[in-house]
């Protein structure tokens, strides 16, 4: 293809789309804002902790198959750290109780036979009626569609939702986490195992694809804020950044893979869900020994904490749905304070272990709206304009605002600059793309 495809935006589904085309053999412009790729995806060198870490937490399951398959691409996957099971460890610390969720390698829920591998405390009828999840409608919220009492709602389906969609259920979409659970839990522990990044997203997912890109010959500009685009015939021919414009040509092609706080001003007609939902992650750097290299997690209940990842040297912890539990009414010492106090009961660390240093990150803009009124509003791939794709994990494609559904939708930008027409049935490539 003698066309260039110019993208704009280099988080997860900007190299995503990158990555396809350029094993394709596309031309490749590549436009970053930031002094970084990565997005929400992004690592860095942290002075005060001196240690990389990563903007944000982010857990995988082995069922995340573009993801997955991403690693592959880039020549990562070894940067990733895959389970042997499909367990999932929780504590409550307000009942100072522990469990663990364990399923069954098949699709037959043989595990939920074993009150050892099953939630704590709930029977199996009830974790059977919650299958009602799978009968949501797009309108449902989580609350609406299965019970919201008990305690498999409280030690499973809520802090599934919160983790998943980053808002409460009463909230949260059914039909988005339904679709989740059906392309990993419902296919058995195969597809659930967890899956976490051994040393940092940004050394597992960022620096081998600018790499790989590179060795493509792809034509990366960081610093490089798109302003505007400029129209005629239902075609994008300018890209207006500042202090320069970069002209596309009739052949060329332009993804924009961009959150919608970024997209709104540039698409002013499409209606876009807000993106204001709160991630907090709290990082602490605790002292190491040269035989510990264990990287683990585990999930929180009745806590303000959600979850906590372990790798060495460093503690991470996640509270999603920030902007709805109350955080911005507490300092970060506060938060820094509470999350550690429950990182040493959930891992049961000896009271002489303190940190060595300490960060709290609020990503403002960590997820769009994934309630049912947010998720109507996510745009499609396709646009009016001829040559113009969305992606970013905005774009509707029924899976939540992850890792997964950023890849997927740098995938189907790829193909829709491929074969415009939506045909791919005469295209080799196309089996590989």
């Amino acid at each position: 293809m003698s066309a260039t495809v110019h993208i704009v935006g280099l988080g997860l589904s900007g190299l995503s789309a990158a990555i396809q085309l350029a094993k394709a053999g596309v031309k490749l412009r590549l436009y970053e804002g930031a002094g970084q790729a990565g997005g929400r995806c992004r690592s860095f060198f942290d002075k005060a902790l001196g240690v990389e870490i990563d903007n944000g937490n982010h857990l995988l399951l082995s069922g995340n198959t573009s993801a997955l398959a991403y690693l592959d691409a880039i020549g990562a996957r070894d940067e990733v750290k895959t389970f042997d099971r499909a367990a999932f460890p929780f504590v409550d610390l307000k009942r100072q109780e522990r469990w663990s969720i364990d399923i069954s390698e098949g699709r037959m829920p043989w595990w939920l036979l074993d009150q050892n591998r099953r939630v704590k405390g709930a029977s199996v009828p009830a974790h059977l009626a919650a299958t009602r999840i799978l009968l949501a409608d797009r309108d449902a919220t989580v609350c609406e569609a299965i019970r919201s009492d008990g305690l498999l709602f409280e030690r499973f389906w809520e802090p599934m939702t919160i983790a998943v969609l980053n808002t409460r259920p009463e909230r949260g979409s059914a039909a988005v986490l339904r679709r989740v659970m059906i392309e990993t839990f419902a296919r058995g522990g195969r597809n659930a195992r967890p899956v976490i990044a051994r040393h940092s997203l940004g050394r597992a997912f960022i620096a081998p694809a600018l790499a790989f890109l590179e060795r493509a010959g792809a034509r990366i500009q960081f610093n490089t804020r798109l302003k505007a685009l400029e129209y005629e015939a239902e075609h994008v021919t300018s890209l207006s950044f500042d202090g320069h414009a970069e002209r596309i040509g009739p052949n060329d092609s332009v993804i924009l893979a961009l959150p919608p706080s970024r997209l709104a001003p540039l698409l002013p007609d499409v209606h876009l869900p807000h993106d204001d939902a709160v991630i907090a992650n709290a990082h602490f750097r605790v002292p190491t020994t040269a035989d510990d290299d264990r990287v683990d997690f585990i999930g929180l209940t009745n806590a303000m904490t959600h979850w906590v990842f372990r790798r060495p040297g460093l503690i991470s912890t996640t509270i999603s749905a920030a902007h709805e539990l109350g955080l911005e009414r507490l300092s970060a010492e506060e938060v820094l304070q509470t999350s550690w106090q429950e990182v040493r009961a959930a891992l049961d660390l000896p009271g002489s272990i303190e940190p060595l240093a300490q960060r709290l990150i609020k990503e403002k803009r960590a997820t769009f709206d994934q309630s049912p009124a947010g998720v109507r509003l996510r745009p499609s791939t396709q646009t009016p304009i001829r040559n113009l794709a969305l992606a970013g994990d905005v774009v509707d494609n029924g899976l939540p605002a992850t890792i997964e559904g950023a890849i997927r939708n740098g995938e189907a930008a790829a193909r829709r600059c491929m074969w415009p027409s939506g045909s791919r049935a005469h295209h080799p490539e196309a089996q590989h793309a």
